[in-house]
């Protein structure tokens, strides 16, 4: 039976009240680092109450719980005792207390839990509230299992991601990324992660296909700290063991995993950065030196520089990746066409974003394509997704495996593939060449076909005249109220 996650509005009301005087980057990290410290609580309390049945006195020993992937919890970290000091003035304080016990008892979180619950301008009242509020139990087995804690993870994640689209790609593009290059067994590389998502997934996919997460390794690199930070938790909650480097840093100006090839790659990198680390003779450059006023095509070099002899990439870039003109960039998109490397570019429609508008496309890249080296898919989803609030669109499951299913079966070589006009094209090399290299999928896929309209004209005019009619009157009628209203305030005219 699923739980019921209506709690979720409860904590984000009380979490948006911490706010005050400090920003939404701050009190996200006082949320999501309570929300941790109670999974690992909750997780560890379930073990403790086991080994206490048992009797045999390990209920204290350090390696019983490591040998469960759970982590220790000494006894000031515990919630029941966080609980109970919840009404204290110095709650703060016994928070980060309780934070660097548990970094020194378990060394892989050393430096990443928040530690700063103490600062004078967090209210500490609203501070004991927010405990209070997680009478949940989100590392029981049974939580475990539903993955209450993940859901309520993501809900913040993508709450805070309305004012902070850094640290957030949308789950849809992810599923669609995942689902595309199919992560099975093997190396995974984002060289962006921001806050995991694309680990996070990659893992749920494997298990959704009879795998094991450990069947993957996920490597990544993030550039800012606190958002570095909160990709280990999010890592450490889900049991997935990753290399992010030994702390945040920049990935072309200190690539963290110069030696690693990775068998698939997923990554959001920020858009259009203007100001970024370029050595001009990078061995990354194979296909061009990229421009030094815009990273995007130096993150699609660095990319096809991480894949293994059998890798594929998946990722987002904007729009304008696909057809500029600029001569770098040109000559590098040129290149990697000419190697064989572009595999599928589809578009998306806007508003998938959080805290941005610009439309977005997904890049495939690929080092085994030896049955269609001289092609490339082109898929247009501009149309699809539904406007869930008046400024965010989602993409349906239905949607996302439609496209997938499209890619794999021209990948795969099956029947089951056609072109379909105004959706899907399968384009040769030469078509390409004629387009100046250009990837836009209109440019390739054509208009849809119009449905066919077999309303009567006498009855369509009928109908759409009344509709129109119906129109005018109410424009009359708003006209009318509002002359009123602006006369009852001396505005006659």
């Amino acid at each position: 039976m699923a739980v019921n996650l209506d709690f979720e509005n409860d904590l984000w009301a009380m979490a948006d009240k911490l706010r005050g005087n400090i920003q939404p980057g701050e009190y996200k990290d006082v949320v999501l680092g309570l929300i941790f410290l109670k999974y690992i609580s909750d997780s560890f309390e379930e073990k403790h109450n086991k080994l206490l049945e048992e009797g045999d006195g390990f209920e204290e020993d350090r390696d019983a719980y490591a040998e469960d992937n759970i982590f220790f919890v000494p006894p000031s970290s515990r919630w029941d005792f966080i609980k109970k000091s919840a009404k204290q003035s110095t709650i703060g304080q016994i928070i980060d207390d309780a934070m660097i016990s548990i970094e020194r008892e378990n060394k892989n979180l050393k430096g990443v839990l928040p530690k700063n619950y103490a600062r004078p301008e967090l209210d500490k009242t609203k501070l004991g509230e927010l405990v209070d509020l997680f009478s949940f139990n989100l590392g029981s087995k049974e939580a475990r299992a539903q993955d209450i804690l993940g859901r309520v993870y993501e809900y913040f994640l993508g709450k805070f991601g309305s004012s902070e689209g850094e640290y957030y790609t949308p789950p849809s593009i992810v599923k669609m990324l995942v689902g595309m290059i199919e992560p099975f067994e093997g190396r995974v590389y984002d060289p962006c992660c921001g806050s995991g998502g694309m680990f996070v997934q990659s893992a749920k996919f494997v298990e959704e296909h009879q795998g094991r997460k450990d069947d993957i390794r996920v490597y990544g690199q993030e550039y800012t700290a606190t958002t570095w930070r909160l990709c280990k938790m999010n890592l450490a909650i889900r049991g997935i063991d990753g290399d992010l480097g030994e702390r945040d840093g920049d990935t072309f100006g200190n690539d963290m995993h110069k030696t690693l090839r990775a068998d698939y790659i997923l990554a959001n990198p920020p858009f259009n950065v203007s100001d970024y680390t370029l050595v001009q003779d990078d061995v990354r450059w194979k296909y061009g030196i990229p421009p030094a006023n815009n990273a995007n095509y130096a993150w699609i070099e660095h990319i096809i520089s991480k894949l293994s002899p059998k890798g594929v990439a998946g990722f987002v870039l904007a729009n304008g990746s696909m057809s500029t003109s600029t001569k770098a960039e040109a000559e590098i998109r040129k290149n990697i066409l000419e190697a064989g490397l572009v595999d599928c570019i589809v578009t998306m429609p806007t508003n998938l974003f959080y805290n941005v508008t610009i439309p977005v496309c997904l890049w495939f890249l690929s080092k085994k394509r030896e049955n269609r080296k001289d092609k490339v898919l082109f898929i247009d989803g501009r149309k699809m997704g539904t406007m869930v609030t008046r400024k965010h669109r989602e993409l349906s499951d239905e949607e996302i495996k439609k496209v997938c299913d499209t890619y794999h079966n021209w990948r795969d070589g099956k029947e089951e593939y056609e072109d379909i006009q105004g959706f899907c094209k399968s384009a040769k090399i030469e078509e390409i060449r004629a387009r100046e290299y250009i990837l836009t999928p209109g440019r390739y896929v054509g208009i849809e076909e119009a449905e066919a309209d077999d309303e009567p004209f006498e009855e369509k005019m009928a109908r759409l005249t009344e509709e129109l009619s119906e129109m005018f009157a109410k424009s009359h009628h708003l006209e009318k109220e509002i002359r009123q209203r602006l006369g009852a305030v001396g505005y006659e005219f």
